[in-house]
This record gives C-alpha cells, structure tokens and sequence, in this order.
C-alpha cells in the first residue's frame, strides 16, 4: 500500500494536527525501509501568486519561497488511466513525513478507510520528484531522502 509512485484516497484523512479529518488524497512521493513515507497531501486550492500562471509541471518561485507541482484536470496520472477531476496542486512545502506502523493502524479496511487510486505514471512521478529535489523551499532533510 505505501510503495513509491501509489496514490491513495483517505475518507477521512486524519491530519497530524489533529484538528481536522477529511477525504483526501495521499502520494507516496519515498518509502524509507518501509518504516517511514514521505508523502504529498494534493489539494485542488490554487495558492500560486497571481502572475504564475501554469496548468501543468512545475512551478518554483524562489523570490516568493514557493514551490508547487501543478497537475491539470483530466490528465491521465496513474497507470491504470484514471485522473483527477480538478486541477491538483502539490506544494513543496507541505512535503511531511508519516509512520507506516501509525498509518497502518490507523487504516486498516481497503475499501472503507482508503482506496488505492493507482500508480503515478513513471514519467510524471519522475518531474514531481524533480521539481521537489531541485528547490530551495523543501526542507533540506526530505531532499536529502528524495535523492536517495
């Protein structure tokens, strides 16, 4: 379930904080000796400033500390051919770290606690990594992690 490239759909998706708990999508960006993932949560918010427009790749502003991998709507991203119905921001910044043990108890049941989307195309999952391993806005250890 926690493999490289895999999107899963969480409903709910219980965020670290705690405050919060919604449906939400999940990319396993690294798995690190299957006990730690570093992973993306993508949103359909649109949170790059003004004059950026773009509706595919990536997008690094370092004037504005920004980083994001922009995905448009109906663009096959797994290799199953399915995509997202909207248009899909991952932000560099909000790259976290999560426990496979935590999320393994968290969510046990395939097909009521998560779903399996599919596996990130290679050539697509390839430009994500790279758009995140390359900026400065990442934290310094996860692109340490995504150049292994």
């Amino acid at each position: 379930m926690f493999e490289e490239r895999t999107i899963i759909y969480f409903d709910p998706f219980y965020f670290k904080n705690g405050n919060t708990a919604k449906p939400k999508y999940f990319i396993v960006l690294k798995n690190i000796d299957n006990n730690v993932i570093i992973a993306s949560l993508p949103t359909r918010r649109d949170s790059i400033p003004q004059n950026y427009i773009k509706d595919y790749g990536c997008i690094e502003l370092p004037s504005f500390n920004f980083n994001c991998f922009v995905i448009s709507s109906g663009i096959e991203v797994t290799e199953c051919g399915k995509s997202f119905d909207f248009m899909t921001y991952l932000y560099g910044q909000q790259i976290d770290d999560y426990s496979i043990n935590y999320l393994s108890m968290l969510y046990q049941n395939e097909g009521s606690d998560y779903t399996i989307f599919g596996k990130v195309k290679i050539d697509i999952f390839d430009e994500m990594i790279n758009c995140f391993k390359h900026s400065n806005t990442i934290k310094r250890k996860y692109k340490k992690m995504l150049n292994e």
